[in-house]
């Protein structure tokens, strides 16, 4: 049976897609901070923008952490966790990791996820479109 290849998350592609959100978030105006984890969950790339909010580092780190363990983008969430969604107190659980508001997307490679992006520091919208030009990078990595 042929071997098939995975794409994983190395430094390098970490790199560039923090890059790439960097750029979107100056684009429009909005500090940031980016955080890049593997599969694992592990933190690969992280960069807090000058000007970016205080709770931005925690929040882009968790953000990424709750995309890549529950395999789902963070905008998702909000309605799943309602007292009358499918996942009512997802987000009391993992020791308060798990965010339920834009800026979390994880990396597919097909059916597997093979790490996440997370974005904060601005609004719902900002933080979303700066982790999409993220994805984007990632998505053109897997196709080449």
């Amino acid at each position: 049976m042929p071997r098939v290849e995975r794409m994983e998350i190395d430094l390098a592609l970490a790199l560039l897609m923090t890059d790439s959100a960097k750029a979107k978030a100056v684009e429009i105006g909005a500090p940031m901070s980016i955080a890049v984890l593997d599969a694992g969950a592990n933190l690969l790339s992280f960069n807090r923008m000058d000007g970016a909010e205080l709770a931005g580092p925690n929040l882009a780190v968790d953000k990424a952490y709750t995309s890549v363990t529950n395999r789902i983008a963070t905008g998702e969430l909000r309605a799943r966790i309602a007292p009358d969604g499918d996942l009512p107190g997802m987000n009391a659980n993992g020791n308060g990791r798990y965010i339920a508001f834009a800026g979390g997307i994880p990396c597919w490679d097909g059916d597997r996820v093979a790490g996440a992006i997370g974005v904060s520091g601005g609004s719902w919208d900002e933080d979303q479109i700066c982790a999409e030009a993220a994805i984007a990078v990632f998505n053109k990595a897997c196709s080449a």
